[in-house]
């Protein structure tokens, strides 16, 4: 989705000014070098590097975000993934040799990152972190970090599903050792005022990931309330309260068509939307301008692009954002 170039520097500001007020956890060990040079109008190339597997549909909108940015301002965006900490560290390095003039990086697994990540920085490519591993960006040296506060929405999720009746609450984790997904779990617990059990499924093994929620939930029917943290995992979720015959409420977190015809038919309560689009677009336009301009925005907090609530009642709104790939 083309976005005229003047409302580049109106959204930074816009979604800046709404960071959060809590101050970052950590003291900054690595300084973020000053960048070389500004390039030249056009030759500026920016990596990013997610732990975002091929064909999961999250990451394509990150990807389209970064992309789209990239047309906008007229630099080169390239765009991997992998869920393996240990090869994305190795696509870190592989952009660092490449002498790429900025790079964003989703810490689903922080520590994994910090050597690859801090000799970036020390090599004068400033980075930006999304999505994961907020907790970590400025001791690791990253001059801002880009997502939502996972702890805040999983008290957002708690919080709405306890107005909703659900006392017992399986919270659904799809990859393993991901410190967002527990944070967001985590989050849950605090606010619900109930239980919440952890439940470890594999994101690449949708159907065992099915089967293993409602084994739960045949296996304990006081169960009643499933909060998935993925949308392919939602549906999931979805099939899995169908199969078992089951009357619990499934919630999750993301976007993608099926979630919002599920939220509409009311087979969802809610989904939490992160907007993850943003968390592609806008650190490209962050580290554009601190390339060419030394600008930081956030003021040492994160940049927020989330929690936002899509239930029944405006789902219909974001319906064909969705269908775009830009939600």
């Amino acid at each position: 989705m083309f976005r005229p170039k003047p409302l580049v520097l109106a959204c930074v500001l816009a979604v800046a000014a709404c960071t959060s007020p809590a101050s970052p956890s950590g003291s900054a060990t690595t300084t973020p070098a000053a960048p070389a040079a500004a390039p030249a109008a056009g030759a500026a190339t920016y990596a990013v590097v997610t732990h975002g597997g091929v064909g999961d549909a999250f990451w394509d909108v990150v990807k389209n975000g970064a992309e789209t940015a990239g047309t906008d301002l007229g630099v080169t965006v390239t765009y991997e993934g992998d869920g393996d900490p240990q090869r994305q560290s190795q696509l870190i390095d592989a952009a660092v040799n490449k002498k790429v003039n900025g790079i964003v990086v989703s810490m689903a697994n922080p520590d994994a990152l910090r050597a690859s990540i801090e000799g970036a920085v020390q090599a004068g490519i400033p980075v930006i972190t999304i999505n994961s591993g907020q907790d970590k960006s400025v001791e690791f040296g990253a001059i801002t970090h880009v997502g939502q506060d996972e702890l805040v929405a999983g008290q957002g999720a708690g919080a709405k599903l306890k107005e909703a009746g659900v006392g017992k609450l399986v919270c659904v984790v799809h990859e393993a050792g991901n410190v967002g997904l527990e944070q967001r779990c985590k989050g849950a617990g605090e606010t619900l005022g109930g239980s919440v059990e952890n439940l470890q499924v594999d994101i690449n093994n949708l159907q065992e990931a099915q089967s293993t929620i409602q084994s739960k939930l045949q296996a304990d029917t006081s169960v009643n309330g499933v909060l998935a943290l993925n949308p392919a995992v939602g549906a999931a979720a979805v099939g899995a309260v169908k199969g078992a015959g089951s009357a619990a409420k499934v919630a999750t977190f993301d976007l993608n068509a099926d979630v919002i015809k599920s939220v509409q038919a009311g087979e969802i309560l809610f989904a939490i939307d992160q907007q993850q689009y943003l968390q592609g677009y806008l650190p490209i336009v962050l580290l554009n301008l601190y390339q060419t301009n030394l600008n930081v925005a956030g003021g040492g907090h994160p940049v927020l692009t989330g929690p936002g609530f899509v239930t029944k009642e405006n789902a219909a709104q974001v319906a064909e954002l969705t269908g775009k790939g830009t939600r």
